[in-house]
């Protein structure tokens, strides 16, 4: 029997409904009893994009029913803040970078990681092909294009920085807004920090060569990438709903790997912007680019939250000034709620 799937959004992204394929479940009666409980309302932050393709799978091929959990997509608008929608109650989970989790809790926001999404850090160096940058430590009296003095691009200059034993002194830091393409294209900067599976996607397809360089040490890291974040009373009130939803969101990750043809095409009931051949081509290259970064960290199951990347990063995080708060590793993630 086909089922209506509903993604919230705001007034700039219109409600999508649309019929899909559920799949099967123990019994009848007790997914229907699973299901009709109160939702948790997932927030995916700002428009429909490729990068929340384990949501839409999950939705779409009924995971979260099979898991026995009442979940609602909602995508935020450009002008909400992170953990707005979290702070009201009208968010229980949200897609947030392990970094910003952290940034939120050291401002008293009642927010925990229950999974890492992505295992490598996705901000990256990115400047032409031919520049001399080779690594961090050539920075040294360069121009590097950030958005701003916040998030996880300008994090990650931080911790590029840190690694080579360089400071914010010893280069030009350019804040550019979302326009790297137009100032590494135009030589403003040397180089700019992006996205490993967005802006060095982007800066291809217009025809530019670029070479990323690591920002985060991949053996070392000191900064989580995006995760699932929840609002502790749901984690107390509601541990096994959490569960079901990454019971989910693992089988959608798995399925995503072993299918991105499939997933694009699903995708496309979820992004409006999906229509034509270009497009797809253009979310493909993103999903590929995103997939490596979604397995599992070394011998850890998929989802879970590193020990020793998340008490790097807090030590990271308050050492270098973007939190004035001390956190505690433990009070920033739990693994207790993993399937």
């Amino acid at each position: 029997m086909p089922r209506t799937l509903k993604v919230l959004a705001t007034a700039a992204v219109a409600v999508l409904a649309l019929a899909g394929c559920q799949g099967g479940s123990p019994t009848a009666s007790d997914t229907t009893e699973a299901v009709s409980g109160e939702a948790l309302t997932i927030g995916l932050t700002y428009t429909p994009n490729i990068q929340f393709a384990p949501f839409y799978v999950a939705e779409e091929l009924g995971y979260f029913d099979e898991a026995g959990v009442n979940v609602e997509l909602r995508h935020h608008g450009e002008s909400e803040e992170l953990f707005g929608a979290l702070k009201t109650g009208d968010e229980q989970l949200v897609y947030a970078g392990g970094d910003e989790i952290v940034q939120g809790i050291s401002g008293d926001v009642p927010v925990q990681s229950v999974a890492t999404l992505y295992n490598t850090y996705p901000a990256v160096l990115i400047v032409p092909a031919d520049s001399e940058i080779e690594s961090a430590a050539d920075l040294a009296g360069h121009s590097i294009g950030t958005p701003g003095p916040y998030g996880q691009t300008y994090f990650a200059l931080l911790a590029m920085l840190d690694g080579a034993g360089l400071t914010e002194a010893d280069v030009d830091i350019q804040h550019i807004g979302f326009t790297q393409q137009a100032a590494l294209s135009s030589g403003k900067v040397d180089a700019v920090m992006g996205f490993a599976n967005n802006d060095a996607i982007q800066f291809v397809a217009q025809g530019m060569d670029v070479r990323t360089i690591e920002a985060v040490d991949p053996e070392n890291p000191t900064l989580v990438g995006p995760a699932l974040g929840a609002d502790t009373t749901t984690i107390a009130e509601r541990g096994e709903d959490v569960t079901a939803v990454l019971t989910a969101v693992k089988q959608a990750v798995e399925y995503i790997e072993a299918n991105p043809e499939e997933t694009i095409e699903i995708a496309a009931n979820y992004i409006p912007t999906l229509t034509t051949d270009v497009q797809k081509d253009a979310a493909r290259a993103t999903l590929d680019a995103t997939i490596p970064l979604m397995t599992a960290d070394g011998d850890l199951p998929l989802l879970t939250n590193n020990p020793d990347t998340w008490a790097a990063m807090v030590t990271f995080m308050y050492d270098s000034g973007i939190i004035t708060t001390p956190v505690a590793a433990e009070d920033a993630y739990t693994n207790d709620l993993l399937p």
